[in-house]
């Protein structure tokens, strides 16, 4: 037998005097960047349930994809009870409220109950069941002077954005 050969026996080496491969060095796995938070909601400001993205509601806390996906299950809203309701099933009363804090169910002057109404800033369960009583609306700006009478100013012009298009 060469020499080589008887070696390389001798060595374990199958058939070859070559040295064994040495493993390549492992790189750790490189970690994409974390991703930049979705930006919230100016303070006081609540997004649209039925319009909000996926970004807003993550941005709402405590909101993660799954409740994301649960939001959106539930589409469209047609008043505040129904979200409850919904999303009741997934979290706790306590938990739903902390949500209703950043959304909204867009409020219909003529079609939506007094709990949809609350939502409207100033307006409480008294002043929401005399906007009731008070339809039909001729139009969008008669409803706006109806809350004139229960609402500062300023709370109604952060209402108007949670009025439905017509």
């Amino acid at each position: 037998m060469p020499l080589p050969i008887l070696l390389a026996t001798a060595l374990g080496c199958a058939g070859t005097a070559e040295a064994p491969e040495e493993p390549a060095p492992t790189e750790a796995p490189v970690e994409a960047p974390p991703e930049a938070p979705a930006p919230a909601a100016e303070p006081g400001q609540k997004v649209d349930l039925n319009t909000a993205t996926a970004d807003e509601l993550r941005a709402i806390p405590g909101v993660g994809d799954r409740m994301v996906h649960e939001f959106e299950e539930y589409r469209p809203y047609v008043s505040i009870q129904q979200f409850r309701r919904e999303i009741g099933k997934y979290v706790d009363a306590q938990t739903v409220a902390g949500y209703e804090e950043h959304v909204y169910v867009p409020v219909d002057p003529d079609a939506s109950d007094a709990a949809t109404l609350q939502q409207l800033p100033g307006i409480d369960a008294a002043e929401a069941e005399a906007l009731v009583a008070g339809r039909p609306y001729a139009s969008r700006d008669a409803f706006l002077q109806a809350l004139a009478d229960k609402a500062t100013p300023e709370e109604i012009a952060r209402g108007q954005a949670m009025l439905a298009t017509p």
